[in-house]
């Protein structure tokens, strides 16, 4: 009989802790007139536990969709690679389309610039009619890419294949197997959950535990549904240690075990572990969305990861939980699918490769910025109004 996961026994423990801290809350109220982004908010609640199942169920969903899609071992491989191929060609040439439509049929000549007379409404129509085509190629194009390359990373980087490869064999020594993991584990988590804030399209799956602007224990199980659809540091690189697979399992489960507890407003400090350790003071900051404390302490168990590698900050302004762009909702589908559908737009607004490119791969910062300067670049300009020239008195 199979072992179940550590992090299923947990859950008991976790409902436990949930009531205590609420507890805590009725027996600490805030002053009159006041708020605390720590107290249990049901429709928050609801929504963040509603989360946690459903990181739990989509796996069993999403899993074998993605196994047939993998190119070169599911069946739809090909036909994914066959979309992406074909999405190109049309985007690419629905690009020197508009570029010719917008000069009249024609490329510009070298050094000349374009006319401010706006093009006949015939040619204006073809390009917004080519343009909307564009559009969809490009979100085919970049989606099915993206995939193919996720679903083909994840099944040449599992720990059952790398361990084929191991260096050498960990499985007769358990206790030096177990730190190892745990430790290794740690540190691949410290950069994966470092590129999640650095990278959009791992952002994509992460910004569902950052969009509660609560902060509890509740808010730690407000987990993604579609880590299947990025690309990470493999955790299998493990099995190149000789760590077997259950001992990776376990170090997954303990560090996602410990990440709860770290939730909460409760606990302000715990002394001198403060300094090893991620705690609930470091995590809070994570959390926040001040400027201050965007894209730091990263750690998972150990906060030493962050000093290290230069990301940590300590908690000192009262942090202000969720993103610097709230979603305000409690809509599951939104919560799940919000930035995936603003990269969609993103890339289907985009002129070039080089922004569709980067609107999945750069960071939140610079997709913010790049959309702002398109959207400028968009608009007519505006003519200058005619100065008096001053009277001499």
């Amino acid at each position: 009989m199979a072992r179940p996961d550590l992090t299923v026994l947990a859950i008991p423990a976790f409902i436990g802790a949930m009531g205590a801290e609420y507890a805590w809350q009725r027996r600490h109220p805030t002053a009159p007139g006041t708020t605390r982004a720590g107290d249990y908010e049901l429709n928050d609640t609801v929504a963040s536990l509603a989360m946690g199942v459903g990181s739990l169920v989509a796996p069993m969903i999403t899993g074998p969709v993605l196994r047939r899609l993998t190119p070169g071992a599911g069946r739809w491989g090909k036909a994914l690679l066959a979309l992406g191929a074909a999405s190109a060609v049309v985007t690419t040439v629905g690009d020197v389309l508009r570029q010719r439509s917008d000069h009249g049929g024609r490329l510009p000549e070298a050094g000349t610039l374009p006319s401010d007379e706006p093009p006949p409404v015939t040619v204006r129509s073809r390009v917004d009619a080519l343009g909307l085509l564009t559009a969809g190629s490009a979100v085919a194009a970049v989606g099915s890419t993206a995939v193919a390359a996720a679903t083909v990373w994840t099944t040449q980087t599992s720990a059952t294949r790398l361990s084929r490869f191991a260096l050498v064999d960990l499985s007769r020594r358990p206790r030096l197997a177990a730190l190892t993991a745990v430790a290794g584990w740690d540190l691949i988590y410290y950069w994966n959950h470092r590129l999640a804030h650095e990278t959009r399209w791992l952002w994509a799956v992460h910004v569902v535990h950052h969009s509660s602007e609560r902060y509890n224990l509740s808010t730690a199980l407000r987990q993604p549904v579609a880590e299947g659809f990025t690309m990470a540091v493999p955790y299998g690189l493990l099995a190149l240690l000789g760590v077997p697979p259950r001992a990776i399992e376990d170090a997954r489960a303990i560090n996602l075990i410990y990440q709860f507890w770290i939730h909460t407003e409760a606990i302000r400090s715990i002394g001198w572990l403060e300094k090893v350790l991620n705690t609930p003071s470091h995590h809070r900051a994570h959390h926040g969305s001040q400027r201050q404390y965007l894209d730091i302490n990263h750690g998972s168990i150990l906060i030493v990861w962050d000093k290290i590698f230069g990301t940590f900050e300590p908690e000192d302004e009262r942090v202000r939980y969720g993103l610097t762009r709230n979603i305000d909702s409690y809509n599951l589908g939104t919560i799940a699918t919000h930035e995936w559908q603003d990269i969609a737009a993103d890339v289907a607004s985009a002129p070039t490769w080089s922004d569709r490119v980067g609107f999945l791969l750069h960071g939140p910062g610079w997709a913010y910025q790049r959309r702002e300067e398109l959207a400028a670049s968009a608009e007519p300009p505006v003519p200058a109004e005619r100065v008096s020239e001053p009277v001499a008195g």
